[in-house]
């Protein structure tokens, strides 16, 4: 599990996040980052409505030979859902260890919300060594820059209110990969989200 986002990284250092979309809109971006050449796309399921997105998205995916993944997974119930549901990784807006031991439990790689040195310095104890700098908006890349003094091993995802023309920032400062949402939405970002996957990650 430990390898699972750098080999998914290797492709591009970029994310899709997609939260509150319908199930026809789920799938045509996914489509469309795929078409990018994006590996991953998480799901949220903030909601019970987004299960649907979530489920619709990994049959897509699995007709694509491509995983997806579920966002603001904040329970161990909510766990045990979305990997009945299909998701083949988590993502969780802070770190709960119970969460994180669930996840290993189903053997569902888990990326860790983190905003502080604590709860980097706690993610690495319980072995999350890819954590997800959020909200990295507010964050700032100078955060990135920061951190990556004492944590040179942890691998961050800078996420939260960036679009392609922000996300270069946060490669630049140190990060690992990036996660855009609305962008994929807007066609005059998509060359810049093509040039972004070109960036080394």
């Amino acid at each position: 599990m430990t390898d699972f986002f750098a080999r998914a990284f290797a492709a591009g250092p970029v994310m899709g996040i997609f939260r509150g979309y319908d199930v026809p809109r789920t799938v045509d971006t996914c489509a469309r980052a795929w078409d990018l050449g994006i590996e991953l796309v998480e799901v949220t399921v903030q909601d019970r409505a987004a299960m649907d997105s979530l489920r619709a998205a990994v049959a897509a995916g699995r007709e694509r030979g491509r995983v997806v993944g579920a966002g603001t997974v904040t329970s161990v119930e909510q766990v045990a859902e979305v990997a009945e549901a299909g998701a083949a990784f988590t993502v969780a807006p802070g770190l709960l260890p119970e969460v994180a031991a669930a996840c290993r439990e189903r053997g569902l790689p888990h990326l860790p919300g983190v905003a502080t040195a604590t709860e980097v310095s706690r993610a690495r104890a319980l072995g999350l060594m890819w954590q997800k700098a959020f909200p990295a908006a507010q964050l700032g890349a100078g955060w990135i820059r920061a951190l990556r003094g004492p944590f040179p091993d942890v691998s961050f995802v800078a996420t939260g209110g960036l679009d392609a023309r922000t996300a270069g920032d946060f490669l630049s400062a140190g990060c690992r990969a990036v996660a855009v949402g609305s962008a994929l939405d807007d066609p005059a970002q998509l060359p810049l989200l093509a040039e972004l996957m070109t960036s080394p990650s």
